[in-house]
């Protein structure tokens, strides 16, 4: 990392609650600060708000999430205000409703500018894709996997110097199986209703229970897997949709193997979640940009089941760290999880090692903030 940043980062992001761009807002904002600058934020707030003033980071509020016209003009002008005041060095947007606004603001007072493609956008119109294109205006643009920067070289006539891959970062002091001790695998056990001495091989599916991300697939695929010595465990919130959570249930039930589904809702402690089962699946319908919970089980020594697509293809080594199966092949994913339960605990082991090693290397937080701010670097010196 940079030893030595005497700059001012403005960060504009649409909120500050929980959420894996606002937790990554968070750790550059950090890491601009341990590097000896000055990290400002502006959002429209949210629950992150306190632990970046605690962290010695500027807060403001600023409705940069709406896309109203009227309000994005009166933005324009109070972000240019706002420059005017704290003196950024960089600009850096991390998505399309605030870079309406705030490219044009920076780019009036001088200032250069950064964005961050979080995600995939897909433009249905010639407007939509105009809507999307604000964010190739800056720079520099930084994507957040190598798949992500095709997809926008793809869409966009650009020179591709300018479009940058840094992927996300994990936080490898959180993911460490080392920190993680048996009290609190037992507590999230006992939470849970699962009994650890049970002798099931357990497969986790972490994400927002939402259609694309693949548990209904997975249950298919646990039906033709035809095992009742196996258990799968998907964690995330619904977000209120609860016919969703209920479908999946039902199907369970339908396919007679309830008592091998458990539906936990939301779980605060990924790391011990990752330590109670044994292998991760990850299999998103539809291309992931990243993909986090494909990264951070192999940071915990687990072994991965992603599907073969986006971002995934990336951070999976198949066959080293884990396997890449055929994505929406409810067959495909049963012989894969076979597979995965027929490997002995010294070849899972083994891939448990590669993968830590494998995110040490590509995806560690240390490595994300590091090349963010050598981008910063290269903008203004």
């Amino acid at each position: 990392m940079t030893l030595f940043f005497p700059y001012t980062v403005m960060q504009v992001v649409p909120e500050l609650d929980t959420g894996g761009v606002e937790q990554t807002v968070v750790d550059v904002a950090r890491a601009v600060i341990e590097a000896g600058g000055r990290a400002i934020v502006v959002s429209k707030g949210g629950r992150l708000e306190a632990y970046l003033r605690q962290i010695g980071a500027v807060v403001h509020r600023l409705p940069v999430h709406s896309k109203n016209p009227y309000v994005q003009l009166k933005n324009h002008f109070a972000l240019r205000a706002l420059i005017r005041k704290e003196q950024p060095d960089i600009v850096h947007v991390r998505s399309r409703a605030p870079a309406l606004s705030a490219l044009p603001a920076a780019k009036a007072e001088g200032v250069k500018t950064v964005t961050t493609y979080h995600g995939i956008y897909n433009a249905g119109s010639g407007l939509k894709r105009w809507y999307n294109g604000r964010m190739t205006t800056a720079d520099v643009v930084i994507a957040n996997s190598g798949y992500t920067r095709a997809h926008v070289l793809g869409e966009y006539d650009l020179d591709p110097a300018k479009v940058i891959a840094v992927p996300r970062g994990v936080d490898l002091s959180k993911f460490e199986p080392s920190a993680v001790d048996a009290v609190r695998v037992n507590k999230l056990a006992k939470d849970w209703s699962i009994d650890r001495a049970d002798g099931r091989t357990r497969f986790l599916l972490a994400g927002r229970l939402t259609r694309w991300k693949g548990q209904a697939l997975v249950i298919e695929a646990l039906k033709g897997l035809g095992r009742p010595d196996v258990q799968l465990i998907l964690a995330g919130d619904d977000q209120g949709r609860s016919d969703y959570t209920q479908e999946l249930r039902t199907l369970a039930a339908r396919l007679r193997i309830e008592d091998q589904v458990k539906i936990v809702g939301h779980c605060s402690d990924m790391p011990a979640a990752y330590a109670l089962c044994d292998f991760a699946l990850a299999p998103s319908l539809e291309p992931e940009a990243f993909g986090r919970t494909a990264v951070e089980p192999q940071a915990m020594g687990r072994p991965v089941l992603a599907a073969r697509h986006g971002a995934t293809a990336e951070t999976v080594e198949d066959g080293v760290t884990g396997w890449l199966v055929t994505p929406g092949d409810a067959s495909a994913w049963a012989d894969a999880m076979r597979v995965a339960v027929q490997t002995s605990a010294p070849a899972r082991a083994v891939m448990g090692a590669a993968g830590r090693a494998r995110v040490h290397e590509r995806f560690s937080l240390s490595a994300m903030c590091a090349a963010t701010l050598d981008i910063y670097c290269s903008l203004l010196t």
